[in-house]
């Protein structure tokens, strides 16, 4: 069985091609059970966010399997493997296993070190569970991930100030207009992202705040939050008349095409108003024409990386110490899946045993004859079983106990061998 991960983020993939291949809660299901419906996919989950899609496998042979998952990402973003193959990245089993552990530790993130990634691997795990993605490998690997991740923020301080796309997109906004104590300001939305918006913005001098968002109760469940600023409530189907009224918006929604165009915009904007509209949603929010508009700006996910730039450096060292915890799970993990290998040799080794005890057990009862047979089956059942296990006890501890791979490959070739085990069952 092998391990891997196929997959595109921000790195290296534009917005445009990645929100195309973004996969929503409620299309996992169907996606995971889509993806093990493959041949050579045994275990698989999903990890997708505004800045990643990928897809961790375990595989009876791994070339195959990453052909069956590019095959999958190539229908499900209508994009032909010859276009999407130069955004996707594989990593095969311990490059794979590191990933996860610097995904889930921040260190692979557009912000360096921003601590929302964890809960989405979480999540993730949770999910492939939910769904049957996930079997012993993967379920594995992803706690060891999570483990890493939680040791990373509480043994480094690498996530001390971080910046997270929301205070990255406020502080865009900052730079843009100068003074956000006199910008009326609209958010769309009413999730994770707005919340960490309206914190960043209040803190910033953001006094005249609105949000728009299909469901009332949510944002006033989000608005008590804060009592910093004058927050709004408004319902989603007021939001052009309400733009018309703002000169910054931003969008966090989970709609999966625009809700902001060019020519919603044209019907209810004066010509010569400028506005700055903040897109943090992959897919977007708003669609890319709205900037054929004289004085319309509009920023996504991408254009925040100049200001994210300036935050990276001072945490460049802390990264450094967060890869060597990084390491110590990656050997952990390694040493788990090493031992995996005398599974399949000590399951030979029982199975064949116990049907020696079987036989000779039915060989003894049969002379013994049938009054003893019964009354005495239980106790001769238990002793066999007993000595058996005892037998078993040492050369399996003593096998699972070898750490060095070399040395333990020869001592399952000797009990093979010895015992004469089929090889065909062993693991490969």
């Amino acid at each position: 069985m092998h391990i891997a991960v196929v997959g595109l983020s921000h790195k290296t993939a534009p917005v445009e091609v990645r929100e195309k291949l973004s996969i929503p809660e409620a299309q996992t299901e169907g996606a995971i059970a889509h993806l093990l419906s493959y041949p050579s996919i045994e275990e698989v989950t999903i990890l997708s966010t505004c800045n990643r899609l990928e897809i961790y496998i375990v595989a009876q042979e791994s070339e195959q399997g990453i052909r069956e998952v590019t095959q999958f990402l190539s229908e499900y973003s209508k994009l032909p493997v010859n276009l999407l193959r130069p955004h996707l990245f594989m990593l095969l089993h311990q490059d794979a296993v590191m990933h996860l552990m610097r995904v889930s530790s921040g260190l692979d993130s557009l912000v360096l070190g921003e601590g929302q990634i964890l809960a989405q691997v979480k999540t993730t795990h949770k999910i492939g569970q939910q769904y049957k993605g996930i079997k012993t490998v993967l379920n594995k690997l992803f706690k060891q991930a999570i483990t890493a991740g939680k040791r990373v923020r509480s043994e480094t301080s690498i996530g001390t100030g971080a910046v997270s796309i929301s205070s990255a997109a406020v502080e865009l906004a900052q730079i843009k207009v100068q003074n956000l104590a006199a910008a009326r300001v609209t958010i769309v939305g009413a999730g994770k992202m707005s919340r960490l918006l309206v914190k960043h913005l209040i803190s910033k001098g953001a006094v005249e705040i609105c949000i728009l968002n299909r469901s009332l109760k949510r944002a006033e469940e989000l608005a008590k939050k804060f009592t910093g600023g004058s927050i709004q409530i408004q319902p989603l189907e007021e939001m052009m008349p309400v733009i018309n009224e703002s000169d910054l918006v931003f969008t966090s929604t989970s709609a999966t095409e625009p809700i902001l165009d060019r020519s919603k915009l044209e019907l209810v904007l004066e010509p010569s108003r400028p506005l700055m509209l903040f897109d943090i949603s992959v897919p977007r929010n708003v669609h890319s024409d709205v900037n054929e508009l004289d004085n319309v700006q509009a920023f996504n996910v991408d254009d925040l990386k100049a200001v994210v730039a300036q935050n990276q450096e001072s945490r460049r060292k802390m990264a450094l110490e967060a890869e060597g915890i990084l390491e110590q799970e990656v050997e952990a993990f390694d040493i788990w899946w090493r031992s995996l290998e005398t599974v399949s040799t000590i399951s030979s080794l029982r199975n064949k045993i116990e049907t020696i005890r079987e036989q000779e057990l039915e060989k003894a009862l049969s002379r013994l004859g049938s009054e003893f047979g019964e009354k005495h089956q239980e106790v001769i059942e238990a002793l066999t079983r007993g000595i058996v296990n005892k037998i078993l006890h040492d050369p399996m501890v003593q096998l699972r106990a070898q750490q060095d791979v070399e040395a333990r490959r020869h001592c399952m070739q000797t009990l093979q061998q010895l015992f004469n085990l089929d090889a065909e069952e062993q693991f490969s």
